[in-house]
């Protein structure tokens, strides 16, 4: 399987960056994981609707520029589908059954995913109603792909 991981954004720290480089290399003997970052808008900290419309929207031409026509794309969305981590694997491993060996994960900016990147997807996932950084949530998301793999696979992994 291919695994693409599309964020908004340079990923700074060091721990989340050490982090996000083991789970992928945990993910080797299972998939292809490839990590696309696209630069974020800049943006005052004030702006109005129309000018955070903006913003998602030009993050999101960038978002989909990464994303093959073949992906199946999962965006991480807020008020997504909530997902225990085995009904995770099954729609992956259900993925893959069915042929649909590209995934693409789309993490969105500070302000979220563009209306454009929310349609491409055929499914919005949500880790929960908390807002979590979208850094972490890159971290996040990457272990998650893992565990999944690893409950595909029915081998063991810490709870």
């Amino acid at each position: 399987m291919q695994i693409q991981i599309v964020a908004v954004g340079k990923l700074k720290e060091s721990y989340l960056v050490q982090g996000i480089a083991e789970y992928v290399k945990r993910l080797g003997p299972y998939a292809k994981v490839q990590i696309s970052e696209v630069p974020d808008e800049r943006a005052p900290e004030t702006m109005s609707a129309a000018e955070e419309a903006l913003v998602r929207q030009r993050e999101g031409e960038r978002i989909l520029a990464q994303i093959k026509s073949d992906a199946y794309v999962v965006a991480l969305a807020i008020d997504g589908k909530p997902l225990s981590s085995e009904e995770l694997a099954r729609h992956v491993e259900g993925l893959a059954t069915y042929g649909r060996s590209h995934v693409a994960f789309v993490i969105g900016g500070s302000l979220g995913l563009a209306p454009a990147v929310l349609a491409r997807a055929e499914l919005k996932l949500s880790f929960g109603r908390m807002t979590l950084p979208h850094q972490l949530m890159r971290l996040v998301l990457v272990e998650q792909v893992y565990r999944a793999f690893k409950i595909m696979r029915g081998e063991p992994y810490h709870k």
